[in-house]
């Protein structure tokens, strides 16, 4: 049973990545990045929840009018900041087991409701539709 749930997440994820265009007609290898991708979305899980452990210890004031929550994710953003030629590109999606930059960001956040709730987003506008959210960890 179990094995046969994860197996099911991870080929939905797979998917997801699959459906990520990088340039005209390059897409993201979902299969190739799996692993990471993964990694990623359990580890930004696994960020977000330990900061609400430290901030329930803890009063943490909006700063530059952004909420604790949401300064989360925009600091998970800018670790992926990054500016890749073409060719550079081309050659991660056929080599590498890491997803482009950008889907590095977009990937995880779209699977977590955490992220709607505090930016206040609705479904789509490149977010998983609620409840189809793909929760691995």
């Amino acid at each position: 049973q179990d094995k046969s749930q994860f197996d099911s997440l991870t080929e939905r994820l797979a998917s997801q990545y699959d459906a990520y265009e990088v340039l005209p007609d390059v897409h993201v290898n979902g299969h190739l990045t799996l692993g990471e991708n993964i990694a990623d979305l359990g580890g930004l899980t696994l960020a977000y929840y330990a900061y609400q452990n430290y901030k329930s210890t803890k009063e943490v004031a909006p700063v530059d009018g952004f909420t604790d929550d949401q300064r989360v994710f925009l600091g998970w953003a800018q670790v992926w900041q990054s500016n890749a030629r073409e060719e550079y590109l081309k050659n991660q999606v056929t080599t590498d087991p890491h997803s482009p930059a950008q889907f590095r960001v977009s990937g995880p956040v779209s699977n977590m409701p955490e992220f709607r709730e505090a930016f206040g987003c609705e479904s789509g506008n490149n977010l998983k539709e609620e409840g189809t959210e793909i929760i691995i960890w």
